[in-house]
């Protein structure tokens, strides 16, 4: 299968069944059996896939890359042995992050949902096709990325997280905050924001959010 057909689905799918990290193996940039190049499009899904990673808390180095050709047996087992290692020193997922088992099941949930969204914005607004991997890394270290990123996903991906938490139980500011790791300023915007779009409502009993 060409790497261009890994979706993100699949990447979130191997973490939320329990998997420590995930690799992708694909052909040699300008080897590609198929004229469609998939492996930079390869490329720039694990660059996407390790920012949203980072967003909700796991470590983006959980998630590789490689190019590796049918002949280069000796080089896949080294790069496996090398992932391994770094997993090795990573530890399992969530523990490793110092995030417990349930908050790590509703973030990966959050991003799960998100990702027919995710492919819409990264075809309309993010795509870009460059000729070298060190173009992929400018591309995504860039000022305007980071912008796009965090106006397009990030914001969401905060609100998704906030409304999966709420649906437990009525939570203040702080608590939700401490709970997924977000800046209090952050939480209180996304919380606004959510009440005035009618989401979210503010239980002045219990001095504290919960869902409309």
């Amino acid at each position: 299968m060409c790497t261009g057909r890994v979706d993100i689905a699949f990447v979130l799918r191997a973490f939320s069944n329990g998997a420590d990290g995930v690799f992708i193996g694909g052909c040699w940039p300008g080897e590609c059996h198929y004229v469609t190049e998939g492996n930079y499009d390869a490329l720039f899904n694990m660059h996407l896939c390790r920012m949203l990673l980072k967003h909700i808390g796991v470590n983006p180095e959980r998630l590789r890359l490689e190019w590796i050709s049918a002949s280069e047996g000796m080089r896949y087992a080294e790069v496996m042995n090398d992932f391994g290692k770094v997993l090795k020193e990573l530890g399992p997922l969530g523990k490793g992050e110092g995030i417990d088992q349930n908050t790590l099941d509703l973030k990966l949930d959050a991003l799960t949902k998100m990702v027919p969204y995710t492919k819409l914005v990264e075809r309309e607004r993010l795509r870009a096709r460059f000729t070298n991997e060190e173009a992929y890394k400018s591309y995504f270290a860039s000022d305007e990325m980071k912008r796009l990123f965090t106006a397009l996903l990030a914001d969401k991906l905060s609100v998704s997280q906030i409304l999966m938490l709420l649906k437990v139980k009525p939570l203040t500011t702080v608590e939700i905050s401490q709970t997924l790791s977000l800046n209090p300023s952050d939480v209180a915007r996304h919380l606004k924001s959510s009440t005035r779009q009618g989401m979210v409502r503010y239980d002045q009993k219990l001095k504290c959010y919960a869902l409309a």
